[in-house]
C-alpha cells in the first residue's frame, strides 16, 4: 500500500501494523483455544484469507490443527470449498445444524452485520455453546462513518463502491447488511439477554486500508484511527462467556459427544427474516486489517 509505510513504518517489518485488526482479534481467539476444543466457524466462507501474503496474520486466522475440530457453517454453498474446516454444513434455516451444548468456541467474523434477527442468532449461539464456552465476534460499527456510509449508499451501488475502495473485490462477495445489533450498546444488550452475562464489547480501529485510493482520504483515516473515541471506531470486537459452570469431561467421553454427523445435517427451512448469518464475507472484511 503506497501510504502505509509512511504512517505505519513498523509495517515494513513483517507486513502488518501494530493496529492490525485481524492480528488483534485472532490473537485473543487463539488464546481461548484448547487442543480438545470444538470450534464452530459461523459464516466460514471460502477462506479468502488463504491468499493473505502476511504469514503471521494468515497463521493466526487458521484455527484448524490448533483444536480438535473446526466445523464450518454458512448459507453460501461455495463455503464448502474452505480447506480450513474439518467438516462443513450448509445453513438452510434459522436453527444452526449443531447439537445443543456441542461447541466450545463459536467464531463469528464479519457476520453479525448481516443478521436480520439478532435474538434468534444469539439464542442459537447460546444453545450450541457448552456452559463456559466462548463467543467471539468481529463486526462493523453502525455508529462509525463506515457504518453510516454503508446505510446511505443504495444496495444496488454497493458492488460499484466497494470495487473502488477494495481492488479485486468480486460482486458475488458483496451482500446486504442490516446492522440491527451493530452498536456497542445493542451488542451488550443481546449478549446479556441470551445468557452471556460475562462479556467485553469495544470499538477497534485498524489502519484505513480501504482508503488507500486517495492520499487525503488515507490521511483523514489515520487521524480517525488515532483519535476517535472507542464507541465510534470502525469495528466492534465482542468476547463473551456462556453462563454456567463448565463440566469436567474426559477426552474419551468428549469425543463421543462431539457433533454427530447425522444431526449436523438437519436444519429448519430457510426464512427471509431468520437470525442465521446471511453470509460470511462482507464489504467490511478489509476494514479489519
Amino acid at each position: 500500500m503506497p501510504y502505509r509505510s509512511r504512517f505505519y513504518p513498523e509495517s515494513d517489518f513483517g507486513g502488518f501494523t501494530d493496529v492490525d485488526g485481524t492480528v488483534a482479534f485472532f490473537m485473543r481467539v487463539n488464546a481461548l483455544l484448547t487442543p480438545n476444543a470444538v470450534v464452530a466457524d459461523v459464516g466460514c466462507g471460502r477462506a479468502q484469507y488463504a491468499d493473505d501474503p502476511v504469514a503471521v496474520r494468515r497463521q493466526l486466522r487458521v484455527l484448524r490443527g490448533k483444536c480438535r475440530r473446526v466445523v464450518g457453517i454458512d448459507v453460501d454453498p461455495r463455503a464448502a470449498e474452505n480447506p480450513y474446516v474439518d467438516e462443513f454444513h450448509l445453513l438452510t434455516g434459522a436453527r444452526w445444524p449443531l447439537d445443543d451444548a456441542s461447541v466450545d468456541l463459536c467464531l463469528c467474523d464479519w457476520v453479525v452485520e448481516h443478521v436480520a434477527d439478532p435474538d434468534a442468532f444469539f439464542s442459537e449461539a447460546a444453545r450450541v455453546l457448552r456452559p463456559g464456552g466462548h463467543l467471539c465476534i468481529r463486526t462493523s460499527n453502525a455508529a462509525s462513518y463506515v457504518g453510516l456510509a454503508a446505510r446511505l449508499v443504495p444496495g444496488r451501488l454497493h458492488a460499484r463502491v466497494l470495487g473502488r475502495v477494495q481492488v479485486g473485490r468480486q460482486e458475488e462477495d458483496v451482500f446486504e447488511t442490516s446492522h440491527r445489533a451493530n452498536t456497542p450498546r445493542r451488542l451488550r444488550r443481546y449478549l446479556a439477554r441470551h445468557g452471556f452475562g460475562r462479556h467485553a464489547v469495544y470499538g477497534y480501529e485498524a489502519e484505513p486500508a480501504y482508503l488507500s485510493f486517495s492520499r487525503i482520504a488515507y490521511w483523514l483515516g489515520v487521524l480517525h484511527q488515532r483519535f476517535m473515541p472507542r464507541p465510534f471506531r470502525v469495528s466492534l470486537f465482542a468476547f463473551a462467556r456462556r453462563d454456567g459452570t463448565p463440566e469436567a469431561v474426559s477426552p474419551k467421553s468428549e469425543t463421543a459427544s462431539a457433533i454427530p454427523s447425522a444431526s449436523l445435517g438437519t436444519a429448519d427451512s430457510r426464512s427471509a427474516t431468520s437470525g442465521a448469518c446471511e453470509t460470511v464475507r462482507t464489504h467490511e472484511a478489509e476494514v479489519g486489517r
